[in-house]
C-alpha cells in the first residue's frame, strides 16, 4: 500500500507542471472573466485555436534546443537570426523567383541544416563553447538576412503554401462541433494508451522496475483527459490546424528518438557526465554536431512555419524566439546542468509560456511587465532546478 502511495506521488510529481499549467490556465480564466463581465474567455475555442497556431514555432524551436541543453545546460543563440534568414530566402524563392514550392522548402530545409552543421562544427571539433559560436551566429544571421531582405518584408506568399501550414482539418458541416476532430482525437488516444501499455509490458518482461498499476492507471487518465479537452476545444472551433499536426508529427518522433534510441540516449550522457560517457565510448564530438546541425533543420521548419503565420519575410522576424525556446525548456523540467529534460516537458514550457503571453495580452498588461513576469518565472524554474540538484547531492 505504501509502494502504490509512493509510486502515485511520483506520477503527480512528475505532472507537476501539467497541474501548474491549468491552474494558471484558470486563474487567467477568472481575472479575464471578471474584467470583461464574462464577455470575454481565455477558454474560447477560436482563442485555444489562436495559442495553438500564434505558439507552434516556440514549440518547434523548443524541441530541438531540448537536445542542446541535454548536452550539458548548452544553448544555441543564433535561432530567432536562423529563422530571420531561412524565412528571407524563402521569401525569394517563392516570391521573388517563383520556384517550386516543394523545391524552396527542400532547400530552405538543407540551408537551415548547413546553418547548424556550421555551429556544429567550431563547437564540436575546433571546441569553441556553444555560447560564443551560437552568439556570433545570431549577429552574423541576422545581418545576412536584412542584407537579402534588402531592409525590406516580402509579401505576401501563395494561397498554395500558405494552406500547408494555415489551413484547419475539418468537417463540421451543419454541426456544432466537428466529428471529424473527435474522431481523430480518439484514435489518438487509444493509440497513446496502446503505446503505454505496450511498453509497460515490455519493460516487464525485461525485469525493469515499474510503476504500480494505479499509478499507471493516474497517468493515462491525465493525459488522455488532456488529448481530449484540447480536441474538444478545437473541435468546437474550425478543427484541426494543420500545422497542429506538423507539431504532433515533430514530437513523436524526437519523443521516440530521445526515449528509445541510442544515440538520443548519448544526449542524456553527456549532459550527465561527458568525461564519463566518452571513457564509456561515446563519441562526444560527433553528438555535439549532432544536436546543433539538428538545432538549424528545427530552426527551418519553424521559419516555414512563421512566414506562413505572418504571410511575409521580414528581417526583424524571429527576434527573441532563441529566449522562448528556451525558456520552454527549462519551465518544462529541462535541467540548467544538462541531462534531464523531456520533449513533452518542453512542450507544455511552450504551452505556458504562450499562455502567459495570451492571458496577459487579454489583460492589457503593458509588455514591459509581460516580460518581468515571464524573466522571474524562468528564474524560478531554474531555482527549483538548482535547489532539486543540491537536495539530491546532500541525500547522497
Amino acid at each position: 500500500m505504501a509502494e502504490t502511495k509512493l509510486d502515485v506521488k511520483r506520477t503527480l510529481k512528475n505532472n507537476t507542471m501539467m497541474f501548474v499549467l491549468v491552474g494558471v490556465m484558470i486563474l487567467f480564466e477568472v481575472l479575464i472573466g471578471a474584467k470583461s463581465g464574462w464577455n470575454s474567455h481565455l477558454f474560447a475555442p477560436a482563442n485555444i485555436t489562436n495559442l495553438i497556431r500564434q505558439n507552434t514555432y516556440v514549440a518547434i524551436l523548443a524541441t530541438g534546443m531540448l537536445l542542446c541543453i541535454l548536452t550539458g545546460g548548452n544553448i544555441d543563440l543564433s535561432i530567432g537570426s536562423v529563422v530571420a534568414l531561412v524565412g528571407a530566402l524563402a521569401g525569394v524563392f517563392i516570391v521573388t523567383w517563383h520556384l517550386p514550392i516543394w523545391l524552396s522548402i527542400v532547400l530552405c530545409l538543407l540551408i537551415g541544416t548547413l546553418i547548424g552543421a556550421f555551429h556544429g562544427f567550431f563547437i564540436a571539433f575546433i571546441h569553441i563553447p556553444p555560447f560564443i559560436t551560437t552568439l556570433a551566429g545570431m549577429l552574423l544571421w541576422r545581418g545576412v538576412a536584412t542584407i537579402v531582405l534588402d531592409g525590406k518584408p516580402i509579401a505576401p506568399f501563395p494561397p498554395k503554401y500558405l494552406s500547408l501550414f494555415e489551413s484547419f482539418i475539418h468537417g463540421k458541416g451543419n454541426s456544432a462541433l466537428d466529428m471529424v476532430t473527435m474522431i481523430v482525437v480518439a484514435v489518438c488516444c487509444l493509440v497513446f494508451i496502446a503505446l503505454e501499455v505496450k511498453g509497460r509490458l515490455t519493460k516487464i518482461k525485461k525485469g525493469y522496475d515499474v510503476p504500480s498499476k494505479l499509478a499507471f492507471i493516474t497517468k493515462l487518465v491525465i493525459l488522455s483527459a488532456v488529448i481530449i479537452v484540447v480536441g474538444l476545444f478545437l473541435a468546437l472551433d474550425r478543427g484541426i490546424p494543420v500545422v497542429f499536426i506538423l507539431l504532433a508529427v515533430i514530437v513523436a518522433i524526437y519523443s521516440y528518438f530521445t526515449q528509445h534510441t541510442v544515440p538520443g540516449r548519448y544526449l542524456y550522457a553527456i549532459g550527465g557526465n561527458e568525461k564519463a560517457a566518452r571513457l564509456s565510448g561515446v563519441n562526444t564530438n560527433n553528438v555535439m554536431f549532432f544536436a546543433y546541425t539538428n538545432m538549424g533543420f528545427i530552426s527551418a521548419v519553424a521559419a516555414l512555419v512563421t512566414i506562413a503565420r505572418l504571410n511575409s519575410a521580414q528581417p526583424t522576424a524571429g527576434q527573441n524566439y532563441e529566449m522562448d525556446a528556451i525558456a520552454s525548456c527549462f519551465i518544462g523540467g529541462a535541467s540548467a546542468y544538462g541531462g534531464t529534460g523531456t520533449v513533452s516537458g518542453a512542450i507544455v514550457g511552450a504551452i505556458f509560456m504562450g499562455v502567459l503571453n495570451n492571458g496577459m495580452s487579454i489583460l492589457g498588461v503593458d509588455m514591459n511587465w509581460q516580460r518581468a513576469v515571464k524573466g522571474l518565472v524562468l528564474l524560478l524554474a531554474v531555482i527549483m532546478d538548482v535547489a532539486s540538484k543540491k537536495k539530491k547531492g546532500g541525500k547522497n
